[in-house]
């Protein structure tokens, strides 16, 4: 402990409360406040859903080790069943998983790192246009990610094992469709006091015969979205603006 280092020391703690005091006269929030949803998303009104039905959504509880690596133990895990669809659609039944964050430090796991933790391979990414249209009140059109994951051995020329997931943010009241994008979003809110993101992420793995076609799969994405977004917005996430 040389005098030289205690002096240095001193110094750079004098500085950097300084800066957090000039920070705070600024009205910038560097550490954000955590910020509740208006109604837990365990909650979400499944008699809301239109022609949807939520199959198995008791059984669908992630283990405790997940939930941890999650890092929060706000979401849904359910699968939809859209009863409008043929018994033998590859769309009838989707896995929607939606989880919320109210202080978030960072993004955490996105589902190229998920699913290549559960053993799959990723076959193909894109970034994908959603129109969602309830034909009532609500419009929107979001940027999401359009992935493609299939067991270890599958390849893009084999058809084996295939299956599509579709994802994208909700930050701060924004939409954002990566993980990169919500970074973004979240580093803007400078002087909001709370902040927050939410992800929701549809998986169609739920049929015997899997989805191949990417218009088929956005298509049913947007049918689901049209009936399930309205209802987090207005009843669920939070609005910064009030």
């Amino acid at each position: 402990m040389q005098p030289a280092f205690l002096i240095c020391t001193a110094v750079l703690a004098s500085a950097g409360a300084g800066m957090s005091i000039t920070i705070n006269k600024l009205g910038v929030y560097l550490k954000k406040e955590p910020i509740p949803l208006k109604k837990n998303l365990n909650m979400l009104d499944e008699n809301g859903l239109a022609s949807f039905r939520v199959e198995q959504h008791n059984k669908r509880k992630i283990d405790d080790e997940v939930v941890k690596a999650l890092g929060t133990e706000d979401y849904i895990n359910w699968i939809v069943e859209d009863c409008n669809t043929g018994q033998d659609s590859p769309y009838r039944r989707c896995l929607l998983f939606i989880t919320y964050y109210d202080c978030p430090d960072k993004v955490p796991h996105v589902p190229e790192e998920c699913y290549a933790g559960g053993g799959f391979q990723r076959l193909a990414s894109d970034s994908v246009i959603l129109r969602i249209d309830n034909g009532l009140d609500f419009e929107r059109k979001i940027q999401a990610k359009y992935l493609v994951f299939g067991s270890s051995g599958a390849n893009l020329w084999r058809n084996s094992g295939k299956f599509p997931v579709l994802y994208f943010f909700r930050v701060n009241g924004e939409y954002a469709s990566g993980r990169e994008e919500a970074r973004r979003a979240l580093n803007k809110n400078l002087f909001g006091k709370s902040s927050y993101f939410s992800k929701v992420e549809l998986a169609f793995n739920q049929a015997s015969v899997l989805p191949g076609k990417k218009n088929e799969t956005i298509a049913a994405s947007e049918k689901i979205l049209s009936v399930v977004l309205p209802i987090l917005e207005k009843e669920h996430w939070p609005d910064l603006h009030k």
